[in-house]
């Protein structure tokens, strides 16, 4: 190795691309590369150093490693710890394999014909650039995983003789991202929620859950309209929720997103339906000079097909192959970053999370866990984890604005949509798939169950219709349980004194006391 390398790689710092350091400390693996080859790629959630202490630190998006885990100021130093230690960022190791000689990856080869980091980094770059280096198949050494499964969710995988690796990565180079082992993701696995929404289905009669799903389903459908902040009429909130029913059914392919976006928009008079044709941005405009104010900047058109493919390849091999929720982030999210759409991309963004979780039978069939009514009640946290990656990903777009208002997208993004690290996505997910399994699939069976109850204590006290009944239910809870002056002098005026007290008295036995 040429030993020129070490004079490349910085000393200790206290600030690293303007985030600051814990304490002073050399930037390590992943933060080295970025540094010494000035690599133009989102900056990793976590960056890590090695400091003067003998001690590790976590704290401000840095891991502080000790002087021990030092590596040799090279390429195949920094490289070997990054893998080791941080795991893979393939939009780094793209970026940085299309910056650097092909050379250099094979003399690290040469030097280490047999070590599982050299093999594997050289299949990466492979992988990545689809570029063959000149290198004979390794012929010794133990096969390895590619992706450590011990640091990041990855499939049973295939060999790849030539390089004596397993790849298991799950995606392929055209659509990539990769989630973390976290405590929180290990918790939520081990709940084995698809068994506990069994469980809680197995205990309820057939009627009584078909109207469960009917309620769920709505209540879904009117959640992801109001989490864009649209008021859509009723027909379109029902045919939006009849698709979300069918969600899983269907294979995904561009054909099917279409059909799903002109479903989404109705009326599409003042909407291109369609793949974008133009750049596009998700933010504000300058309200005097209309300047694009960008929070996020979407995929380049020219790369959007590439982009769908490659999300249509996932849902058809890898995604079969990890955890339904995981593999239903990964598709989730990284179709609302890409934004292929001019409109519809949130809507159908969640509605790629059921098809998930219907393809894999997460839920029990006819049921729809309302996820985006999860989603909304936890709106600000959603906002924070698609801000996150938008925030890393803006400063390395290059765009300049255009005479209407939008943005121009000037060089090479589309690596930043195919990698991403979506771990903070995942546990969100799955916090809100728990919460409609743990709690609003249970608490709408445990409505209607009491609802029932109240409907039938109803008609031991006078005959009225269901539809009035309902409107009669609709008062009491409003009204904290007791009929309004109003409500007693109009619409159930016929009743008698006793007969709206003892109907009071049904209500509160079966729902009790609101003010309590």
């Amino acid at each position: 190795m040429d030993t020129s390398d070490q004079h490349r790689f910085s000393g200790p710092v206290t600030v690293f691309h303007e985030r600051r350091l814990p304490e002073r400390a050399i930037p390590t693996g992943y933060a080295a590369l970025i540094d010494t080859y000035d690599l133009a790629v989102p900056l990793p959630r976590t960056l890590a150093a090695t400091g003067q202490r003998h001690r590790i630190i976590e704290e401000a998006g840095w891991h502080i490693l000790t002087p021990r885990h030092t590596p040799h100021a090279s390429l195949e130093g920094h490289l070997t710890f990054a893998l080791k230690y941080e795991g893979l960022d393939l939009a780094i190791l793209k970026c940085l394999f299309s910056t650097i000689d092909a050379n250099e990856v094979e003399a690290l080869v040469r030097a280490k014909p047999t070590g599982s980091y050299a093999r594997r980094i050289w299949f990466l770059y492979e992988w990545l650039t689809g570029k063959c280096l000149g290198l004979p198949g390794a012929d010794r050494g133990s096969y390895v995983p590619v992706v450590d499964p011990k640091q990041q969710y990855a499939t049973q995988g295939e060999t790849s003789p030539r390089h004596r690796v397993k790849n298991n990565l799950p995606g392929t180079p055209a659509f990539c991202p990769l989630v973390f082992q976290t405590e929180a993701l290990k918790q939520f696995i081990d709940m084995d929620l698809s068994e506990r929404a069994r469980a809680v289905e197995a205990n309820v009669p057939r009627d009584l859950l078909a109207r469960t799903a009917a309620f769920l389903l709505l209540k879904d459908s009117k959640s992801s309209y109001a989490i864009e902040g649209d008021r859509a009429p009723q027909d379109r909130i029902q045919r939006w929720g009849r698709a979300i029913g069918e969600a899983g059914k269907r294979p995904l392919d561009l054909e099917e997103l279409l059909r799903l976006q002109r479903i989404v928009i109705g009326d599409a008079r003042f909407v291109r339906l369609g793949l974008r044709s133009e750049d596009g941005f998700v933010g504000e405009h300058d309200r005097e000079s209309r300047m694009p104010l960008p929070n996020h900047i979407n995929a380049r058109p020219d790369d959007l097909l590439s982009l769908l493919e490659g999300m249509f390849a996932f849902d058809e091999g890898p995604a079969q192959k990890l955890d339904a929720v995981i593999a239903a982030t990964v598709l989730a999210f990284g179709f609302v970053y890409v934004h292929p759409f001019e409109d519809g991309n949130g809507r159908i963004h969640r509605y790629l999370i059921h098809h998930m979780l219907a393809q894999r039978g997460i839920h029990p069939p006819g049921l729809v866990f309302p996820v985006s009514a999860a989603i909304l009640e936890r709106i600000d946290d959603y906002g924070r984890i698609l801000e996150d990656y938008s925030r890393r990903l803006m400063p390395i777009i290059e765009w300049e604005p255009t005479e209407d208002g939008n943005v121009s997208v000037l060089n090479d993004t589309a690596d930043f949509y195919r990698y991403f690290d979506a771990t903070p996505h995942a546990e969100f997910l799955y916090a809100c798939v728990c919460k409609t399994i743990e709690e609003d699939l249970p608490n709408e069976i445990d409505f209607l169950q009491r609802y029932d109850r109240f409907r039938t204590g109803v008609e031991t006290v006078v005959d009225m219709p269901d539809r009035t009944v309902d409107l009669l239910f609709r008062f009491l809870h409003q009204n904290n349980g007791h009929l309004s002056q109003r409500a007693r002098e109009g619409e159930f005026a016929e009743l008698t004194e006793a007969e709206a007290e003892r109907i009071e008295k049904i209500y509160h036995n079966t729902f009790g006391d609101p003010a309590t």
